[in-house]
């Protein structure tokens, strides 16, 4: 097992990095933004995985930068969803709704925040169940906002027609890892579809800035 998540990791790492430097050539400044702080920030948590899988947990503990590089990924990720409402504006000025965008702007900041908390243990990579919960409420609300927002306008997005189905599957698969992770392990396999999701989303983009470069 660690060698084909360690193999699919490099790869998701290598293409949205890659795909991320294709859509600034393109002059698609915020995909290519939004693609790079999404793998980038992914980047901190998952090659202290890979490190994991190859050492003795005896020699070496990585706890302090598997927890960390969660912390990271948890703000990287939110900053994702942040920047793909700035997308969608973009796309469709006059629909952008102001009381929309101030709670997409409250959701991101608390998110943020409490994800800031000491409580949630990031230093020894053990986080409550409790914190788990709280600090990804706001969260799924945020995904759920763009979800909706990017379901609306699908028939007027031919090459983003699915991003809203990948962040819906996304959230359905990212959910049980976030909760139940900690007390059972085999939840975290569920974060293969869920960054499947995300890579379809950056084919999305990649398509889009194919089209109308």
């Amino acid at each position: 097992m660690k060698y084909g998540e360690s193999s699919f990791i490099v790869v998701y790492l290598l293409f949205a990095v890659i795909s991320g430097i294709i859509l600034l050539i393109r002059d698609k400044k915020l995909m290519g933004i939004a693609t790079l702080v999404l793998g980038c920030g992914d980047a901190f948590h998952l090659i202290p995985r890979i490190i994991q899988h190859f050492i003795r947990r005896d020699i070496t503990d990585l706890s302090a930068p598997l927890g960390i590089g969660k912390l990271v990924t948890s703000i990287t990720m939110t900053v994702f969803y942040l920047l793909l409402h700035r997308l969608w504006t973009r796309f469709f000025p006059d629909s952008e709704d102001y009381n929309v965008t101030v709670c997409v702007s409250i959701l991101t900041v608390v998110r943020i925040a409490l994800c800031l908390f000491p409580q949630n243990g990031w230093v020894t990579n053990d986080s409550s169940l409790t914190w788990a919960v709280i600090r990804n409420v706001p969260f799924v609300i945020l995904g759920a906002v763009i979800c909706v927002l990017y379901y609306r306008k699908r028939d007027l997005m031919p090459h983003m027609r699915y991003v809203w189905l990948y962040i819906l599957l996304s959230f359905i698969f990212y959910i049980p890892v976030a909760v139940g992770a900690g007390m059972v392990p085999m939840l975290g396999m569920l974060m293969i579809p869920k960054t499947v999701c995300y890579m379809l989303m950056i084919v999305s983009f990649l398509r889009f800035s194919k089209e109308n470069n």
